[in-house]
């Protein structure tokens, strides 16, 4: 409807803009649609596989053998707050940050546990 004037009824502004809106919201659903796959398939894999490193980390405790970032493989022999002293070999230690700590060599079956392992 117009009146004389020429100008539109509230009415059929209202209509003219449901469109528009509707096109605004249509333009981020691709966007959000990204975000929700990224996140499910980048983000809450690595928080998960932090997690499980930082549980490794936490259990690993003097006698435990260990490889550490560099390759390294020994047994901690000593714990301090953010570091380890690994025996390497007899009468040769390094000391290692804990976060250093890459997997735990389980003693009994030789397995290697590491934090790609555990779900």
């Amino acid at each position: 409807m117009t009146t004389d004037s020429g100008t539109l009824v509230s009415s059929e502004v209202s209509e003219v803009k449901s469109p528009e809106t509707k096109d605004t919201i249509m333009s981020f659903v691709p966007l959000v649609l990204i975000f929700v796959v990224f996140y499910f398939f980048v983000i809450r894999p690595q928080v998960k596989k932090q997690k499980s490193q930082e549980e490794l980390i936490k259990s690993a405790k003097k006698g435990d053998r260990v490889i550490i970032a560099g390759g390294l493989i020994g047994k901690i022999i000593k714990e301090k707050d953010a570091n380890v002293i690994v025996e390497l070999a007899k009468d040769v230690h390094v000391e290692a940050l804990k976060n250093a700590i890459v997997s735990v060599i389980n003693e009994t079956t030789g397995a290697v546990e590491t934090n790609a392992k555990k779900k």
